[in-house]
């Protein structure tokens, strides 16, 4: 098994974060990261399509068009999408494979996610199950009918030039502080080292890389307690808390033939340091 090589490594370096002609897809892309993401990948030039549990209907396809909009005019496309479920996750990447890419898909950005601040010793199990099915297994589901797809396609002989992105945490590699997370951590810890497992195991057909954001400004973030959000700042090298579109840039690369020869790897965006 060999990792797919450049199309034109000598073409002018700019041309390598192109994403014209690509189709893809992000889980949770209605709001936060995910909406930014989706804003970068379609302002790149690919077609997106966003997946969406809890948002409404109508209101996902407005955030679609947004996205457009603001992307000259690119093709975005919303679906709902339950990712709890390994069934409806293979059918809609391949109902978004067959009206979105044409029968054809290259990204897939494993994206959705939740959160939850509950001491470990209180979680109930359903609780517990909720954590991992959505921010694991999910992501998980999400990976692996895209990367049915993406063997499909290279078996079909295609180029083997996909790419997977999950959306990790920090908070899977270290724990952060003051809030109770146990389940939250272990989750992300989870899809880190999922990440790196299947870059080992598809590398024939598809990239897999893993971003582990910081703490970003989204709307989850604004439901924290004061207390916290006061003293976080205080604990990362950027002081700061950090605009979900300064991730968007991440993303394309990692999804673009600028990254052509990484694969296994885990972007943090910032780290914690002790003072």
């Amino acid at each position: 098994m060999v990792l797919a090589t450049h199309s034109n490594p000598k073409a002018p370096v700019l041309s390598h974060f192109s994403l014209a002609g690509k189709t893809a897809i992000v889980t949770g892309g209605c709001r936060g990261i995910g909406l930014e993401v989706a804003q970068g990948l379609a302002e790149a030039g690919a077609k997106v399509a966003i997946t969406y549990s809890s948002t409404d209907g109508s209101q996902a396809d407005a955030v679609a068009k947004q996205i457009s909009d603001s992307a000259n005019g690119a093709t975005v496309t919303a679906y709902h999408c339950n990712v709890k479920s390994k069934d409806d996750v293979t059918a809609v990447v391949e109902k978004i494979t067959s009206e979105l890419g044409g029968g054809k898909l290259d990204i897939c950005v494993a994206n959705a996610g939740i959160a939850a601040h509950i001491p470990a010793i209180d979680y109930d199990e359903d609780q517990w199950r909720e954590m991992l099915d959505v921010n694991f297994h999910g992501a998980f589901w999400t990976a692996q009918a895209a990367a049915k797809v993406f063997k499909r396609q290279k078996e079909a002989g295609g180029d083997g030039r996909a790419s997977i992105i999950f959306t990790s945490s920090v908070s899977g590699i270290l724990v952060n502080i003051p809030q109770p997370q146990a389940a939250y951590n272990a989750s992300k810890a989870a899809v880190t080292h999922l990440a790196k497992s299947l870059a080992v195991e598809w590398v024939e057909f598809t990239r897999v890389n893993c971003v582990s954001p910081g703490f970003i400004a989204t709307d989850m973030i604004a439901t924290i307690p004061d207390k916290w959000t006061k003293k976080w700042p205080e604990l990362i090298p950027g002081v700061r808390f950090c605009d979900p579109a300064e991730l968007k840039g991440a993303y394309v690369y990692l999804a673009s033939e600028a990254s052509s020869y990484m694969t296994g790897e885990h972007c943090k965006t910032t780290y914690w340091i002790k003072k």
